[in-house]
């Protein structure tokens, strides 16, 4: 069914509640106002908001672009909407999820309620162990929200959902923009990453050149049992055999060659990695990242083969480098400052990499944390050395937090 009549479901109840759903601490955007500044007189401003979505005057303003640093030494552009215009965004956003998730396939996992990263990597590990897995493609789609086409993107959505208002909007976002270090300009593919409603886009587009495809013509097709996982754009595909995985190898690039995309050639590999018989036989093995973790076939402590996961290595390598960085910048700031934030930074990194097997890496980082304070502490005054003993004394009263596993996965 084709949805031709949506843009009236955006009314002020919607808008508040997209307001609701919205992040209030992230950084303002080409206007300046924060969530905290908006919140004043918050139901007049819906009131005119819905108004000018109503008549149609509504101006998606340029997003600002901030460039951060990839684990391979790249840079990858995030676009900071104003917050306005992320409540718009996220009221789409609602309209669209309501129709699209009644489709999107499980192992989509990207941007979803009720899916997560740790969900994906849990079904990974739950899926090569009892499916006999013993090849994985570990794809890598170049520079996917800078590529994205945008009339072919139009045409997808238009199979669902062809409301003048809604793909009006959509045409304002992939076209309002993009201003950085004072320069404005119109890129005429890709929708900026940080944008509230561009991992829904990105979710409708590729379940439309991978997930149906893998579906309906890759699956049938294959000899041998097989998975596909995705997150956004991030997705592995596991065979059994390996003229399956062969098979997928070819043809995957000329399938997103079809919607002006790119499979990387470099970064695209096919790896065995298939449970060993003996410890000889795991060393032919490979390994792959996916999701920030590095997965290898392992003995268990009770000497049984099982797939564990642990910190990627450059995920792991950036963190540290990160955490002497930012004691060295800020070892003036009053201690007790600093101890708060290195605790969020602890926690927040805990948060996400605690799960089973993965303590050794969280020590590693938890170790290089606590050198780097002490040394950047001792550089504050004329003291060229903060002895040992004065440093325990001071972690014994401000304790940094120690690692500890977060989800059983």
């Amino acid at each position: 069914m084709v949805f031709t009549s949506l843009a009236h479901l955006i009314n002020e109840d919607l808008l508040r509640e997209a307001y609701d759903r919205t992040r209030k601490d992230a950084a303002p955007g080409v206007d300046g106002v924060t969530a905290k500044q908006y919140a004043e007189n918050l139901e007049a401003k819906l009131t005119n908001l819905h108004e000018r979505l109503r008549g149609g005057r509504y101006f998606a303003p340029p997003v600002a672009r901030k460039m951060l640093e990839k684990e391979d030494g790249g840079k990858r552009p995030i676009g900071l909407p104003t917050f306005e215009d992320k409540i718009v965004q996220r009221a789409v956003a609602m309209v669209m999820g309501a129709i699209y998730e009644q489709e999107f396939k499980d192992f989509s996992h990207g941007f979803r309620e009720g899916h997560s990263a740790h969900q994906a990597l849990h079904e990974i590990r739950e899926q090569c162990m009892n499916m006999n897995i013993n090849w994985i493609i570990d794809a890598d789609v170049t520079a996917f929200f800078d590529s994205l086409e945008h009339e072919l993107l139009k045409e997808v959505i238009k199979e669902r959902v062809n409301d003048g208002g809604i793909l009006r909007l959509i045409g304002k976002w992939l076209n309002a923009g993009v201003l950085e270090d004072g320069t404005l300009s119109y890129p005429e593919r890709g929708t900026p990453q940080g944008g509230v409603i561009s991992p829904m886009l990105a979710n409708v587009f590729l379940h439309r050149v991978l997930d149906e495809w893998y579906v309906r013509e890759v699956k049938p097709r294959l000899k041998g049992r097989s998975f596909l996982i995705r997150f956004a754009d991030d997705f592995v595909i596991g065979c059994e055999l390996e003229q399956d995985a062969r098979r997928i190898m070819a043809v995957l690039p000329k399938r997103f060659g079809r919607y002006k995309l790119t499979i990387h050639p470099k970064k695209t590999k096919l790896i065995k990695f298939s449970k060993p018989r003996s410890e000889e036989a795991a060393g032919g093995n490979g390994t792959f990242d996916f999701l920030g973790f590095t997965h290898y076939w392992t003995r268990s402590q009770r000497g049984y083969w099982v797939i564990k996961r642990e910190t990627a290595g450059k995920r792991l390598r950036r963190a540290m480098k990160k955490a002497w960085q930012w004691c060295q910048r800020n070892r003036h700031e009053p201690v007790r400052a600093q101890y708060r934030t290195l605790c969020q930074k602890l926690r927040g990194h805990y948060q996400y990499y605690g799960i089973r097997g993965n303590y050794r890496r969280m020590e590693r980082l938890y170790r290089v944390v606590e050198r780097s304070w002490r040394y950047w502490l001792s550089r504050r005054s004329n003291e060229s050395y903060l002895s040992v003993e004065k440093f325990a004394k001071l972690t014994t009263k401000l304790p940094l937090p120690r690692p500890r596993i977060v989800h059983n996965i």
